[in-house]
C-alpha cells in the first residue's frame, strides 16, 4: 500500500499543469521530475535499502528537491532533510544520530556508511525526521508520519483556500515544516510553484509581479518593506509564520497589500499550525497567534506553559523514548511558550519558558552555541542570548572569556564558527569579557546576559 504522502506528490506532480520554477531561472517539467523520482527509488532499491530506512537528503530549494523527497518515499525510506550549505559537522551529527548510510544530493545517490541501522518501530508509519534545537542544546529528531502530515495538509487546505489558478512563491526553505508544507500543499492544488533558493529583497521582487500567495517569516517581510515597498499587484494571500509578528510589522504588511494574512503558529512537534490568526480576526487580534485550527485543543497550564493536543503531532523523538514521554502531560505536548487569553479569545505570548532564540524564523538553543565555542582553543568560556532586534525579532549575542594569554577577536570568531556549524546559529555579536555575568546564585545566568549585552553593544 503506497504511503499518504508518497501518493499526494506522486498525484500532484502526474496531475501538474505547470512546470516547477526557481526565481534563478531554473524550470522542470513534472514528468522529468518523476522520472527522477523513479531513479532515485531504484538506486536506492539496488543498494538493498532497508524499508524505513532513514536516508539524508540535501536540498537547497530546487525542483528537483520535490523529486528527492518522492524517490525517497517510493523507496520506502525516511527523508532525514539537510540543506546543501550545511557544515560538515552537522552532516556527519545528522548521519551518527540517524545511523543513515545514504546521502542524497545534487549529485545523485551516495553511501555514506556500511553498517546496517537499526529496526526502528517508531518508523514504520514515517516520512521524515526533521531535527530543531533543543533546550539541552542537542538537535532534537521529530519523527512525522505519512498519514498525520498528510492530515494536516488537508485541514491547511480548507483554511487557506490555495487555487488551482495561484501563483506561490516560496522563499522558505524545503528542509523546515514550513516551507514543506506550502510547497506541498500548492502542488495538491494545481498551482505553480516559484521557489526562491536564497532569499533576497531582488529574488523576491522578481517574483511578485505574478505570485497570487507568497510564504515567509516576518523577518523576511521586514526586509522586503523596509525600503519602498515593492509591487505586488496579484497578491491575494499571506502566509506568515515562525515566529511573533508584531502588530507594527503587520501594519506595514497591511498597508503594502490589502491580500488576507495569514499567521500561522505551530512547532514542527505538533505537525505545525496549531494556531492561526485569520483575516476575520483582524486588525484587534494582531499581537496574538489567534485561535486553534481543526483538530487541536489547547490548554495553558497553571506556570502559563501553552499545551497543545493534535491528531497531527509527531510520532515521537528518534531514538529517545524518555525524552518523547517527558515532551507531554497528560496528552498534551509542551510548548515551552508561555502565553494567556485574551479577553477577545485569542492567544497570546508571553515569553517562552525555555532559553530558545527565535532568530528570523529559525529556533535556535543557545546552549549548543555554548558548547561550540567552548572548544576554540583559545575560550575559556562563553555565554549566548537572544537580544531583541526589530528585524530578525531576535539575534544572538555571545559573551567569551578568552584563555590566560590568549586574545579574542569578534571576526575570527565568527568565521571559526562559520566553517563549523550553520550561518543562521552564528552570533552577530561577541562581548570579550573577564568573566560571564552572573545572576544572584554566583551561576552563570543567560538572562544576565541579555541585559548585559544590550546596555554593552
Amino acid at each position: 500500500m503506497t504511503a499518504p504522502l508518497t501518493k499526494l506528490l506522486a498525484d500532484a506532480l502526474g496531475s501538474a499543469r505547470h512546470p516547477i520554477e526557481s526565481t534563478s531561472g531554473e524550470r522542470a517539467d513534472p514528468s522529468a521530475l518523476l522520472a527522477l523520482a523513479a531513479q532515485i527509488a531504484e538506486d536506492l532499491s539496488r543498494h538493498t535499502s532497508l524499508r524505513d530506512e532513514p536516508v539524508l537528503v540535501r536540498m537547497d530549494n530546487r525542483p528537483s528537491d520535490l523529486a528527492t523527497l518522492l524517490g525517497v518515499w517510493q523507496a520506502g525510506a525516511v527523508a532525514v532533510p539537510v540543506h546543501v550549505a550545511a557544515a560538515a559537522a552537522t552532516v556527519e551529527r545528522l548521519q551518527r544520530r540517524t545511523q543513515a548510510r545514504f546521502v542524497v544530493d545534487p549529485d545523485g545517490l551516495r553511501m555514506i556508511a556500511r553498517p546496517l541501522p537499526p529496526s526502528r518501530p517508531l518508523l514504520r508509519e514515517a516520512a521524515l525526521v526533521i531535527f530543531t534545537s533543543g533546550s539541552t542544546g542537542e538537535p532534537k529528531g521529530a519523527v512525522l508520519g505519512h498519514a498525520r502530515f498528510t492530515g494536516k495538509l488537508e485541514v491547511l487546505d480548507a483554511l487557506l483556500g490555495l487555487r488551482a489558478d495561484d501563483v506561490v512563491l516560496l522563499p522558505l526553505q524545503l528542509n523546515f515544516i514550513f516551507g514543506l508544507w506550502v510547497s506541498l500543499l500548492a502542488l495538491r492544488r494545481g498551482a505553480r510553484l516559484v521557489l526562491v533558493p536564497k532569499f533576497s529583497r531582488e529574488a523576491i521582487e522578481r517574483g511578485l509581479g505574478e505570485a497570487t500567495v507568497i510564504a515567509g517569516v516576518p523577518s523576511m517581510y521586514r526586509t522586503l518593506l523596509a525600503e519602498a515597498a515593492p509591487r505586488a499587484p496579484r497578491l491575494r494571500v499571506l502566509l506568515t509564520g515562525g515566529e511573533v509578528l508584531a502588530p507594527t510589522l503587520a501594519d506595514a504588511m497591511r498597508r503594502f497589500t490589502d491580500a488576507a494574512i495569514y499567521d500561522l503558529y505551530g512547532l514542527t512537534e505538533t505537525g505545525s499550525c496549531d494556531f492561526c490568526l485569520a483575516p476575520a480576526d483582524q486588525p484587534g487580534g494582531f499581537g496574538t497567534i489567534g485561535r486553534p485550527t481543526d483538530h487541536v485543543t489547547f490548554r495553558i497550564a497553571p506556570d502559563g506553559e501553552l499545551q497543545i493536543e493534535t491528531w497531527y503531532g509527531m510520532l515521537g523523538y528518534l531514538d529517545d523514548p524518555d525524552l518523547t514521554k517527558a515532551s507531554s502531560e497528560d496528552g498534551c505536548f509542551k510548548t515551552g511558550d508561555l502565553a494567556r487569553l485574551t479577553e477577545t479569545g485569542h492567544v497570546q505570548l508571553i515569553g517562552r519558558a525555555k532559553d530558545i532564540v527565535s532568530r528570523g524564523g529559525h529556533k535556535i538553543a543557545p546552549l549548543e552555541i555554548d558548547n561550540l565555542l567552548a572548544k576554540h582553543p583559545d575560550v575559556a568560556a562563553a555565554l549566548c542570548a537572544g537580544v531583541p532586534d526589530e528585524r530578525l525579532g531576535e539575534v544572538i549575542h555571545a559573551v567569551v572569556v578568552p584563555r590566560a594569554g590568549a586574545r579574542l577577536d569578534g571576526a575570527a570568531l565568527r568565521e571559526w564558527l562559520l566553517a563549523r556549524t550553520e550561518r543562521f546559529k552564528v552570533p552577530e555579536v561577541f562581548h570579550v569579557r573577564d568573566a560571564l555575568p552572573v545572576g544572584s546564585t554566583g551561576k552563570a545566568d543567560r538572562r544576565a546576559v541579555a541585559a548585559f549585552t544590550a546596555a554593552k553593544p
